[in-house]
This record gives structure tokens, C-alpha cells and sequence, in this order.
């Protein structure tokens, strides 16, 4: 492997690394979720109820599909920097 191959290798692996800690970081869910059920109390009564609230929850259907998508581009680097032998 030459210089620039390398380069993409070690590129590609901190990527990946960085998606697999942002999907940690962001809670470990299997499935991506756009609400959340939240518990809420009201101030009158002093009951709690739940509520679903808008937030977007990063899965790890989302994270394949980035690993997938680094390691295909990666791969195209890789095969396009490779060493040519004029004939």
C-alpha cells in the first residue's frame, strides 16, 4: 500500500469510529426515533401523564448505513490510488 492509500485507510477507520461514538453518545438505540415519550406532571393536579415529544434519536439503522457508505467510498479510493505499472 502507498501513502494516499494509507491516508484513506486511517481516514475511513477514524470515521467510522467517530459514527459508532456518536451513535453511543446519542443513547445506543437499535431503531432511529423522530419522538420521544417524555413524562410530564401536571401543576394543578400533581399527576404525571406522558407525552410524545419531537426529537430525532440517531439508531443503528442510520449508523450501518454510514459505515456502509464510508467503507464503499474508501474502497473506491483505495482501488482508484493504487500503484499503476506503465507496460
Amino acid at each position: 500500500m502507498n501513502k494516499k492509500q494509507k491516508i484513506t485507510v486511517y481516514l475511513s477507520l477514524a470515521a467510522v469510529i467517530g459514527v459508532f461514538v456518536y451513535w453511543i453518545a446519542s443513547g445506543a438505540e437499535i431503531f432511529t426515533k423522530n419522538k420521544v415519550l417524555v413524562e410530564k406532571t401536571d401543576e394543578i393536579f400533581g399527576t404525571t401523564y406522558k407525552e410524545w415529544q419531537d426529537k430525532f434519536v440517531w439508531g443503528l439503522d442510520y449508523t450501518a448505513v454510514a459505515t456502509l457508505l464510508i467503507i464503499i467510498i474508501s474502497g473506491a479510493l483505495i482501488y482508484l490510488f493504487k500503484n499503476r505499472k506503465e507496460a
